[in-house]
């Protein structure tokens, strides 16, 4: 198997994952969150898109689908490029609010469909260069893949946790 299939198939269960937990589930139960200044399920999938949004066209050198689509109207929010959910507090995270369970869903996807184009195009040397000098050693474009997936999987496993503390 070439490291191309290897990724999409990781990355190929964030949108599944992301749908078994929001089917279903009313945008009151998608907003409320557990207990008081926990993460609701609708900032944990907000948060999966957005970082795979912002990572991913970074390594495009191109606009994020959140700024350039007009997406965040539809979550209540500005269309800040910055603004990926890093360091929330208790009342950002509480202002994400979709305006339908659909649209959470459809930005997820939308995002996870430029990074698989982007995947299905990767050859070994894209997968070695650096793409963060901040970091010591540099992270390689290989590392920011895996650590946006490994990411997401968590936010995942969250939200499916907080829909079972809800109770729906």
């Amino acid at each position: 198997m070439e490291i191309s299939g290897l990724l999409l198939e990781l990355y190929g269960r964030i949108p599944p994952l992301a749908r078994d937990v929001v089917e279903g589930v009313d945008l009151e139960h998608l907003t409320r969150p557990p207990a008081p200044g926990a993460n609701t399920i609708a900032w944990l999938i907000w948060h999966m898109g957005r970082v795979e949004d912002h990572h991913v066209s970074e390594l495009l050198g191109s606009e994020q689908l959140w700024s350039e689509g007009g997406w965040a109207a539809g979550f209540g929010l500005e269309p800040d490029p910055a603004n990926t959910g890093y360091g929330h507090s208790p009342d950002e995270v509480l202002s994400v609010r979709p305006q339908s369970a659909e649209l959470l869903l459809e930005y997820l996807d939308t995002a996870h469909l430029r990074a698989a184009a982007l995947i299905r195009e990767l050859t070994a040397t894209d997968l070695d260069r650096n793409v963060d000098l901040r970091w010591d050693p540099p992270v390689t474009m290989a590392v920011r893949l895996v650590s946006v997936a490994d990411d997401c999987l968590q936010h995942a496993g969250q939200a499916a946790y907080v829909k079972g503390m809800l109770g729906v």
